[in-house]
């Protein structure tokens, strides 16, 4: 038995749970996620 999961809606899930305990965390989750992002669009070698 397989099991795929994609790696967007964990972290999706997992930064919603962290806003909602800790709402001043919300402009360095969003900050690192789109740090995140834009390196793995301008890098895509690195993803693989």
């Amino acid at each position: 038995m397989t099991i795929h999961l994609a790696l967007q809606p964990l972290l999706s899930l997992l930064a919603g749970i962290l806003i909602l305990i800790r709402p001043k965390l919300l402009s360095y989750i969003v900050a690192i996620y789109l740090i995140i992002v834009g390196v793995l669009g301008i890098f895509p070698q690195l993803w693989f």
